[in-house]
Parts: structure tokens; C-alpha cells; sequence
């Protein structure tokens, strides 16, 4: 939460919105911004002063950072007001959304080739980030559980996973008292990789944690590589190490976009996957799933039974109420697309990308590291013989005058001076939309490039958060 501090904080305390009457329709008091009023205002009025003060927010449709979706078709918006009320941990009284919150659970589990889809067991969280914390914790309950069968302490386990890992990971470790084992990525091998998970395993490491879809450049990590050095360790020793797959991003566009690649529960080392209906599951935020193999590997005492049509319903989760309208939106994508409707969405923005990396390619000052080969994210870097008196921040800067919200990242740990621009391409960012991106581009470039002194760096410079 952001706090004012000193002589500041007082003088927006006392600040008011003044109520235009004509413009309010009849108000002509003043609100004050930090105390609820004594008295209320129309319902005409209080929308349109808050719809124009969100006005200053960035263009949702422009913001290149988020992976999160902006855009759905009207009857799934209709679908939302229709359901936004519906609480969907009451399975009682809402019995039809935890039926279709099952079926897409089914639907996700044969997607990502579950050997038996009716014996899969998952959940619907708030996001990937919830979902996350619901996977390491089943990973450290199976793994204390095993210790204790074999006499053995439960105390300092770890979990594996690269440098480039999302900020969840780091806070799952630390909520839940676990040692985080990062391993780090170079630029030949922007990834975890088998060699590095081997280095820095153990009899105390409850799970591996690869990542389909890294946040900075979107390139997948080798997950089958990754299980096969696992599973000639178990062959070799004592070690049998579970993988969960972080495919916040790619669990909804590996299976349409790289139907041959080997990441999921194809590999029998994979207990557990968790994705974001609200990234390339095409959903609004917030919606994620988690999904485990077979029911076995959800430890029993993170369960809970709730009434449930007559019987009992298992649910487990972080969060206790929250709106089903995602889930029931969820479904509605599931099969207004179907199979084929996934594959010509995510193609078209895996298309879009390509033309964002076509243009850049035209700039002799800019590198493209990821093209949207595997996520349809395109990310780049400045050459180190261009111009010095800018940086991508700056760049980023000049994109911002024109709408477009675009990332610039310092990369992790020992890359950490090396900072990267990223641009997200989702369903709704049209072609033409990437040809207006990239003139902007070439044109703030232009406008940097004739700098003959340093470009001064204020308050203005952003950077984003992952």
C-alpha cells in the first residue's frame, strides 16, 4: 500500500473533489478524497467521477507489459454480468458452476494429456500465483510425508528452479518456509537446464520447478530434457525428485501452437502443472488452474469436504470467496473455440509478433533475443556499438507519449546490467495495431539516435514489474 508522508499527506488530506452542479447533475459539494462523506451522491455522479479519473490509467488494449487478458467477445461479457454475483465456493447453493468448474478441470486435464482424465483432480484459483502456492505446498506435504515413513527429519527442504523464475516462487519460499535453490541462467543458455538441476539437488529438494514460458522472453524450458536427468538420478540413487510445471503462460498455447513438444503429463515425472486462465486461457483477470495427475499425489490432508448436491465435494484453495464468472467465462472459451478455435487465436497472435520482430530486425540498434516462436512475445536488446546516449528506458519513455505501455527489464542475477524490452501480443492485438507499434518505434529510435549528449534521466524513466 502506498503511503504520503509529511507536509504533503496532510495537504492531500484536506484536498477535496469539488462537484461541478451542472456537469454532476445537481451536485455542488465537495468530496473529500480520504474520508467517506457524511452525506452520499448520485449514482449518475459518483460513476462519472470515477470513470474520469481512471481515464489517466494507460489504455488496457495498449499495455504491451501484462500477459493478462483485455479483451473478450460481448457474450462473454454479458456472460460475466449475468454471473459476477455467484460466490463459487458456496457448491451448494451454485451447484451448476461447480459442475462446469469440473468439466473444464476434465477438459484442461485431457489437454495436457492426463493418463486417465477422470482420475485428474484440480482446482480453479485466483491465479497462477495462487495456484502456485497449492502445488509447492502438496510438493512440501509428500515430501515431509515420505521423510517421516523413513525415519527421517522434515527439517530445511528446498525447491529448484532458474533465476528467471516469477516473483511467486520467491514468495512461496518464503511464506511457507522452504529454501529457494536458484539456478542461474547465462546468455548462451537463457534457461534452467538439466546440468544446473543435477548441480544443486537433494535428498531435502521437494520438487523441481521448470518454467513453460519464462516471463522475459517467453522461451520454454527444457521440461523433458530436465525429467529425463531426474529420472536416470532416481535410476542411479536414492533421489526421486518430482517436477511441477510453472505454465502460467504456456499451458494454454504449447498444446495448440507445439502439439509435438514433450512438457506435460505426457512425462510421468510431472506430478503437477498450473497455467492462467486469464492469460492465454483468453479469460479476464483473475483466473487460474492447478492440476494433478492422479488424485494420489494431492496429499488428503488438504482437502476439505463441502456439501455438495446431496453428498460431499472435495475443495481446497488459499482463498475462500470469490466470483465464479471467471470460471463459467473459462467454459465459455473452452468450447465456443474448441480445439481449432484455440489454435487460430494463438496462431494470429504468434503471426502479429513475427511482424513485430520483422520490424525491430530493420533497426541496426536493436537485437531481438525472442522472436514469439514459442509464446507470442517478442523481446529485445540494445546492440552495444549504438548510440550510448540512450537507453531502452528512455525508449520505453518515448513509446509511453504515444499510449503504448511496453516493459524494460534489468535481467536476473549475474545478467543483471544487461536490461531487456518486451511486448506481449494477446487475442485483440491486431496486425495493423503492431504496424502503428513498430513506426512509433522507428521513429522514437530516429528521435534518440540524434542525440549527441547523454539523455537525462528523471523520475519519468519507469520500469515494470513481472
Amino acid at each position: 500500500m502506498t503511503r504520503l508522508s509529511g507536509n504533503h499527506e496532510a495537504n492531500e488530506m484536506s484536498e477535496g473533489i469539488k462537484i461541478n452542479p451542472i456537469y454532476a447533475d445537481g451536485e455542488d459539494h465537495e468530496i473529500p478524497k480520504y474520508q467517506m462523506p457524511q452525506d452520499g451522491m448520485s449514482a449518475r455522479a459518483a460513476y462519472q467521477m470515477i470513470s474520469d479519473e481512471i481515464d489517466l490509467d494507460g489504455s488496457a488494449r495498449l499495455n504491451l507489459a501484462t500477459f493478462v487478458t483485455t479483451w473478450m467477445e460481448p457474450e462473454a461479457d454479458q456472460l460475466y454480468l449475468e454471473a459476477v454475483d455467484k460466490n463459487i465456493v458456496d457448491k451448494d447453493e451454485y451447484p451448476q458452476t461447480a459442475a462446469i468448474e469440473d468439466r473444464c478441470i476434465a477438459m484442461i486435464g485431457d489437454l495436457w494429456h492426463a493418463p486417465d482424465p477422470s482420475n485428474v483432480i484440480g482446482t480453479s484459483t485466483t491465479g497462477s500465483s495462487e495456484a502456485c502456492m497449492l502445488a509447492g505446498l502438496a510438493l512440501k506435504r509428500r515430501w515431509m510425508a515420505k521423510r517421516r515413513a523413513l525415519g527421517k527429519d522434515t527439517e530445511r527442504p528446498n525447491i529448484v528452479f532458474s533465476s528467471s523464475v516469477q516473483v511467486v516462487w520467491e514468495k512461496f519460499a518464503n511464506y511457507f518456509e522452504v529454501e529457494p535453490r536458484y539456478v542461474p541462467i547465462t546468455r548462451e543458455e537463457p534457461y534452467l537446464t538439466p546440468r544446473g538441476v543435477l548441480e544443486v539437488v537433494d535428498e531435502r529438494t521437494i520438487g523441481v520447478v521448470p518454467i513453460l514460458g519464462v516471463t522475459y522472453t517467453g522461451i520454454y524450458e527444457p521440461i523433458a530434457e530436465i525429467a529425463r536427468a531426474l529420472d536416470d538420478l532416481a535410476a542411479a540413487s536414492e533421489l526421486d525428485i518430482p517436477i511441477h510445471v510453472d505454465a502460467a503462460s504456456g499451458g494454454f498455447v504449447a498444446p495448440f501452437l507445439q502439439p509435438d513438444l514433450v512438457w506435460d503429463f505426457s512425462l510421468a515425472r510431472v506430478h503437477s502443472i498450473n497455467t492462467s486462465g486469464h492469460k492465454y486461457g483468453l479469460v479476464y483477470p483473475g483466473l487460474g488452474w492447478v492440476l494433478w495427475r492422479s488424485k494420489e499425489l494431492l496429499p488428503e490432508e488438504l482437502i476439505f469436504k463441502v456439501s455438495y448436491l446431496g453428498g460431499e465435494m472435495p475443495t481446497f484453495g488459499l482463498n475462500f470467496s470469490r466470483p465464479g464468472a471467471q470460471v463459467l467465462l473459462q467454459y465459455y472459451n473452452l468450447v465456443r473455440l474448441g480445439f481449432e478455435g484455440y489454435r487460430r487465436v494463438q496462431r494470429g497472435s504468434q503471426q502479429t509478433a513475427a511482424i513485430i520482430a520483422a520490424g525491430l530486425d530493420e533497426l541496426p540498434s536493436m537485437s531481438v533475443l525472442a522472436r514469439g516462436s514459442e509464446l507470442p512475445v517478442v523481446a529485445w536488446m540494445k546492440t552495444a556499438d549504438s548510440n550510448p546516449n540512450w537507453n531502452l528506458h528512455h525508449l520505453s519513455s518515448k513509446l509511453r507519449e504515444r499510449g503504448w505501455q511496453v516493459p524494460v527489464y534489468p535481467m536476473p542475477d549475474n545478467l543483471a546490467d544487461e536490461l531487456i524490452m518486451r511486448a506481449v501480443l494477446r487475442n485483440g492485438f491486431r496486425s495493423d495495431l503492431a504496424a502503428v507499434f513498430v513506426d512509433d518505434i522507428k521513429r522514437a529510435v530516429r528521435e534518440l539516435d540524434v542525440l549527441d549528449s547523454p539523455m537525462p534521466t528523471s523520475s519519468q524513466v519507469n520500469g515494470f514489474h513481472h
